[in-house]
């Protein structure tokens, strides 16, 4: 877990995951601040920056656990996992450190976006004794969740281009339908149930009603279906990397 950590939380990756979301956040926010002047959510409305910063920390959550299918990626081409195995380590190490991994990159990742979007959205939180719990459960789950994704993709590739190609084409689907950008009403069908086929939906979502303290009952029924996804994921991932032959 250190030597994915190390990997992991470098001074690049982390100004990356910063300058990032700042793009989209203070360019494309208050670029489309005009034309998309409020933006429902539960009983109150948004303006589109504080709907986006929020929507921010859900897709970088996501984005920063790509981290995971690039380490077990890069451990079969370049021959680390044979080297690791040879010290006091099993499979079951090796799994258990890439969850660790991204559980705590995407709980740095949502504290670093939450810090950055603040000044966005402060005007419209709703703090209260679910804000924190929410933001995160929803990084550490959803950061098990598309962690195992991309863990499952890196088994199943063994050239660099088909891994890039799939694995972007996979979170650029994700990121996109999705409500992290904008809201679902409106949408026409069938996109619009697209986005509920979307974990990154859910993420989001969540996150938000803890920052603007929606907590409803669908809340709590989208938290449900992204701990039950993440949880099929989880052994999916598990098995295909305790059973992969580097």
């Amino acid at each position: 877990m250190n030597r994915n950590l190390t990997i992991s939380l470098n001074p690049g990756f982390l100004i990356w995951q910063v300058i990032f979301p700042l793009i989209y956040i203070f360019v494309a926010g208050f670029a489309y601040a005009p034309l998309i002047q409020q933006v429902p959510f539960g009983v109150k409305d948004l303006d589109y920056p504080a709907f986006l910063a929020s929507g921010m920390i859900g897709f970088n959550i996501m984005n920063s656990t790509l981290v995971s299918g690039i380490i077990i990626w890069n451990d079969r081409r370049h021959g680390m996992f044979e080297q690791i195995m040879s010290g006091p380590f099993t499979r079951s190490h090796y799994i258990l450190s890439n969850i660790c991994t991204i559980g705590i990159v995407g709980l740095v990742s949502a504290s670093l976006i939450a810090l950055v979007g603040y000044p966005v959205f402060f005007e419209s939180v709703e703090m209260s004794y679910f804000t924190i719990p929410l933001i995160i459960f929803g990084a550490v789950v959803g950061s098990v969740l598309f962690g195992s994704l991309a863990s499952i993709i890196s088994t199943r590739l063994r050239s660099s281009e088909g891994f890039n190609v799939i694995i972007n084409t996979v979170f650029l689907f994700f990121a996109f339908v999705s409500t992290a950008f904008y809201p679902v009403e409106g949408v026409p069908e069938p996109l619009r149930s697209a986005f509920f086929l979307n974990p990154l939906t859910y993420l989001v979502d969540i996150i938000r009603a803890g920052i603007f303290g929606n907590v409803t009952e669908f809340v709590i029924f989208e938290m449900v279906i992204l701990a039950f996804l993440a949880s099929v994921f989880f052994i999916i991932a598990s098995k295909l990397l305790t059973k992969l032959d580097f």
